[in-house]
């Protein structure tokens, strides 16, 4: 092995992704036939494949809804009683996240479950830790109008931003039909859809800088690879592709009043083999959005860490290889984009 130009030998590599697939089927997986899983995608990387892709901007988005969708994300005229915007819960300038474990909503309402960071959402297969919204134009409607969150109604909102003149001649510039609700929304989804945190040393070590990690942080990469971490955090967002169960190798629910929240995709689709079945989330810029999980109940990344390996790959992790992984995952910051003030 060796661990400057990360090479290893295509034997193990083949059967960590053999092992990643029996974990998968052994949480019944297999039998959603119409969610199947995503199979890994995977760099180049001096000749060898890794599971991990760089992130690159997405393309052809029209900056004028950009503008736009970002001046809506920062309006309070959005929710009931003008006191809570998007970036109340997903602050641009901390991770896309609010740091709390549930997030505040109108009128001082706790929400019940943890809000993922907006930072590459558009690369997700769905929105939501239960991934309820297909699209980000169906997760911008959803706080909207949810009476713990922002509290308002879609008509509402519309006819509070009518009453801005500027802001109508602003929408007929960007959409041929103007001031809608679906342009609000579309606007919203567009401007997010740009939030790509690029440039992440990792991301600049795949495209050849061999240089820019340490040793340690390189360790972690490979004991992240070689645990199986990878099976189903994989892919350009290290995650966000897929779902999985919680607790693959282990009752995580076990002993603790479970909540409507624990409940996962069970809540979307009704079948059983869904229940505390979740998106996996991204690991991009996961040094930046503590606390974890959708129950927001690990405050660190070594905890996050300690218990993912526990309950997903059934393994008491020792001191070294914790820290070592923290080492890798902390390499995944990429750089703020650059938005304009709200």
């Amino acid at each position: 092995m060796k661990l400057a130009g990360i090479r290893y030998p295509l034997t193990l590599f083949l059967l960590s992704l053999i092992g990643g697939a029996v974990w998968l089927l052994w949480s019944g997986r297999q039998s959603a036939p119409a969610e199947p899983p995503v199979q890994p995608v995977f760099a180049m990387r001096e000749n060898v494949l890794q599971p991990i892709l760089p992130l690159e901007p997405i393309a052809n988005l029209d900056p004028l809804r950009v503008a736009l969708g970002e001046k809506l994300f920062h309006d309070a005229r959005l929710s009931g009683d003008f006191s809570v915007t998007c970036a109340s819960c997903h602050d641009l300038g901390k991770g896309g996240v609010d740091g709390r474990r549930f997030s505040v909503g109108i009128g001082g309402a706790i929400g019940g479950i943890n809000a993922p960071t907006v930072f590459n959402s558009g690369y997700s297969l769905a929105q939501f830790w239960n991934g309820r919204a297909a699209t980000l134009e169906e997760q911008a409607a959803g706080p909207i109008q949810n009476p713990i969150e922002m509290g308002a109604t879609l008509p509402q909102v519309l006819a509070r931003l009518e009453e801005d003149a500027a802001l109508k001649k602003e929408f007929k510039r960007a959409y041929v039909n103007g001031l809608t609700i679906e342009n609000v929304l579309n606007a919203i989804a567009t401007f997010e859809r740009s939030l790509v945190t690029l440039n992440s040393r990792f991301d600049r070590y795949l495209f050849g800088e061999t240089s820019v990690l340490t040793p340690l942080e390189i360790e972690g990469y490979r004991r992240f690879r070689e645990l199986g971490c990878t099976s189903c955090h994989q892919g350009a967002l290290v995650g966000g592709n897929m779902y999985q169960k919680f607790g693959v190798l282990g009752d995580y629910f076990a002993g603790r009043e479970t909540t409507k929240d624990d409940l996962g995709r069970f809540s979307v689709t009704q079948r059983e083999e869904d229940r505390h079945v979740f998106k996996v989330p991204s690991l991009r810029n996961v040094a930046q959005t503590a606390p974890y999980f959708h129950d927001g109940s690990a405050d660190t990344l070594a905890q996050a860490v300690t218990v993912m390996a526990r309950y997903q790959l059934g393994r008491d992790l020792s001191h070294g290889d914790v820290e070592a992984i923290v080492a890798f995952l902390k390499t995944l910051t990429g750089d703020l984009p650059a938005v304009g003030s709200p």
